[in-house]
């Protein structure tokens, strides 16, 4: 190997191991300059782990490519120093950010399925780092990628070494992520949202294997993050961004305590377990109109590019679950650097020094001159001892719920949903032992005007169901009513009819659109194949669909890439509207928005529901936007339902081990919190070789040889319409002990 390329000279002595100082970053592309980054300052001691937070946008994903020099072409540094142990890595040449990539910095980026070469094994992957900056031959390297692999959890390494990312789980490629990251036991991990998509369960052992992996090795640590669930009992320090600067910047529990910049408090205030739990009451920033704070109208004038209109949403409650707290309208572009706070647009408590003047990031000292609790805001939230942080803001007021009746909309009997592990035209009749069993026997009601939820760990059949019900799969055995008919039994003609009553909202609203089609042609397009009005008629119809959605009329002529991620949301739901369905299957639509948008998509779904009777069936890993949303819930493990209820008895008093190990495991939104009970911990078997008898003996602390030999049916041991599917339920609730 050669020697490692010169690099620039040390610029100082310090005790940090990362520097920021007045990092500005530049993007140039399609004739215009986003200024992603506008003086970040940031630093971070050895073995130190920083939490960088914020909405979609702010800079927090940008701020840790510049530290390896990974910035999107057209970008570059044009102010500022990094330090990293001294050397200024924004003037290193490309050799020499080449060797401390993988090296003495490691990386693991949000996708791990799109940065992992699909071409080359895992063990090609893992060892690659090792063969560029080490001495060891390639036996060794093999040795020691296959020890790292063992080391992150991952099970049977050596097999495992042989595979290729499309043959693992989500979870297993994110494990091979970290692997790649540490196999050269580096200073520093920046971890970019490394736990985004995966489910509770997941995400928990990924989280606690990072911890594991930083306090042996003596590692520092930079988290990525939009869930503040995450951050809370991760880190040490936290900095919030927005608009390509830091909002405020503390250690993490008086930060949670007593969080000091408006767009911080904001954040808390949109948390779905606040709304549930009432801790944080709920507020509608736009009616907080103080010494010339901007009116609601106001922003929506001056909201550039569909901007959210400010609405009463967060004013309307059901059911006694208080509406979202949402913030009304978009971050700053960031093409010309906004005058004043940037927060000021969308800040109910602006005044005019905030439209007029930039905030320093100032703020409380220690002994020593330090600011530990630092924070960019001219009206900083009073931090009154004990007091809850967002109690000054306005509560939403409650109005009338969603209209609700006994009558059945959907039932699911018996439904059950299996795939051949091999296909194509020249595969030989396949046994049942060689199936996947997708969805097993499930039966379920959905009244008229409810929201039922379905949660569960990845790969248990959630999605797979949801296709069931919307008619794009047939189920294998047992059948589908809607209204009181069997699909199943429906003409082409009236199947097609029955398509208007059941719409789907995709997880992924992108990917769903024609990227060629307009905005105005995708939401046309389900009416012209319906056959529903003539054009005139159409357009009053998707003009009306946008107004509802929040999104402005001259959406029509856009393209879906130059919406945001939750405009796009918004724009997948008006399209599933467009035929006025009564049913609406919605996929993990906000798995991917962080809170503040999440918010206003859970916010516009509930209003909908009240103003045309909806019904939603919503498919989700999130338990606390679950439990938020949804009246009734069914709790599905490996293809089976395991406990169904109404949603508040259910997550207060589970009776499936299951059900009650998922909410152990939940990443609360608070750096105190103690443990309910024993997180899940495992990986689940196989579709395609399941367990005898209860599917879930087999990480079940409570499995005896019954459960082995015998399915457990469906039965109501406490109160009536709360079933499980256990041999041997809880008996108490979560504040108790024992079984």
């Amino acid at each position: 190997m050669t020697d490692p390329p010169p690099m620039t000279e040390p610029l100082l002595t310090t005790d940090s191991l990362l520097t920021m100082d007045d990092l500005h970053v530049e993007i140039t592309g399609r004739g215009r300059t986003v200024h992603a980054l506008d003086g970040v300052d940031l630093d971070l001691a050895p073995g130190e782990a920083l939490g960088i937070v914020g909405e979609s946008g702010c800079g927090k994903t940008m701020t840790a490519l510049s530290v390896l020099g990974l910035l999107p072409n057209g970008g570059k540094v044009t102010g500022g120093r990094i330090l990293f142990d001294g050397t200024d890595l924004a003037a290193a040449p490309e050799p020499a950010l080449r060797h401390i990539r993988g090296n003495t910095i490691g990386m693991v980026f949000q996708d791990p399925l799109t940065s992992l070469n699909p071409t080359l094994t895992i063990g090609a992957q893992v060892a690659e780092p090792l063969l560029l900056h080490t001495e060891l031959t390639k036996a060794e390297a093999w040795a020691k990628a296959e020890e790292t692999l063992r080391l992150v959890g991952m099970p049977h390494p050596a097999e495992r070494m042989r595979n290729h990312p499309h043959q693992l789980s989500g979870g297993m490629r994110q494990r091979v992520a970290i692997a790649m990251a540490l196999v050269c036991e580096p200073r520093l991990l920046i971890a970019d949202e490394p736990t985004t998509a995966l489910d509770v369960t997941t995400q928990h052992q990924i989280l606690e294997l990072i911890d594991e992996l930083r306090e042996r090795l003596g590692m520092a640590m930079i988290l990525v993050t939009h869930d503040l669930g995450v951050i809370a009992r991760r880190v040490d320090r936290v900095a919030v961004m927005y608009g390509g600067r830091i909002a405020e910047r503390a250690p993490v529990r008086p930060l949670f305590a007593t969080p000091r910049h408006r767009y911080t408090q904001a954040l808390f205030a949109a948390l779905p377990e606040r709304a549930v739990d009432g801790t944080l009451r709920a507020t509608d920033v736009t009616e907080r109109a103080v010494d010339g704070a901007l009116r609601a109208t106001d922003i929506t004038e001056r909201a550039t590019d569909g901007a959210l209109r400010a609405t009463d949403a967060t004013q309307r409650a059901t059911d006694g679950v208080r509406s979202l707290s949402s913030i009304p309208g978009l971050p700053p572009s960031l093409v010309t650097r906004p005058a004043g706070c940037r927060f000021a647009p969308r800040c109910g408590f602006a005044t005019d020094i905030c439209r007029a003047a930039e905030p320093e990031l100032t703020g409380e000292t220690n002994g020593d001159g330090d600011a530990p609790h630092a924070f960019a805001c001219f009206h900083p939230v009073d931090p009154a001892p004990g007091a809850d942080p967002v109690a000054e803001v306005r509560p939403p007021t409650p109005t009338a719920p969603p209209v609700r009746t006994e009558e059945t909309l959907l039932r699911l009997v018996g439904v059950a949903k299996s795939y051949p592990l091999h296909g194509g035209p020249f595969a030989r009749r396949k046994s049942a032992a060689s199936q996947v069993s997708a969805v097993a026997g499930i039966s379920l009601t959905v009244r008229r005007g409810e929201t039922f939820g379905i949660v569960g760990e990845s790969g248990c059949g959630k999605s797979t169901l949801g296709r069931i019900v919307v008619g794009l799969e047939a189920p294998t055995d047992g059948t589908v009513h809607f209204a009181d008919r069997d699909i199943s039994t429906l003409t082409k003609r009236e199947l097609r009819a029955h398509r208007r009553d059941v719409q789907l909202m995709f997880q992924d609203s992108y990917a769903s659109m024609d990227p060629r089609m307009r905005v105005g042609a995708v939401l046309r397009e389900p009416l012209v194949i319906q056959g529903i009005g003539d054009k005139a008629e159409q357009r009053r119809r998707i003009a009306g669909l946008l107004d509802d959605v929040g999104l402005p009329r001259g959406a029509v002529d856009r393209y879906p890439h130059e919406f945001s991620g939750g405009q796009r949301q918004r724009l997948g739901l008006a399209r599933a509207l467009a035929l006025t369905p009564s049913l609406v299957v919605a996929d993990e639509p906000v798995s991917a928005l962080d809170v503040s948008v999440q918010a206003q998509i859970l916010n516009l779904m509930r209003d909908l529901q009240r103003e045309k009777g909806l019904t939603y069936l919503f498919i989700s890993h999130d338990l606390a936007v679950v439990r938020h949303l949804a009246d009734s819930v069914g709790v599905m493990y490996l293809g089976k339902l395991v406990e169904t209820g109404p949603a508040e008895r259910v997550f207060t008093r589970p009776l499936h081990p299951y059900t009650r190990g998922l909410l152990d495991t939940v990443n609360v939104p608070d750096p105190d919190a103690t443990p309910a009970g024993t997180p899940l911990g495992g990986e689940s078997p196989s579709a395609a070789t399941p367990p005898s008898g209860c599917r879930f003996r087999t990480r079940c602390p409570a499995a005896t040889e019954l459960c082995a030999t015998t399915e457990p049916p469906p039965a109501e041991p406490e109160t009536p319409g709360h079933r499980v599917a256990c041999h041997f339920p809880l008996t108490v609730d979560l504040a108790g002990s024992g079984r």
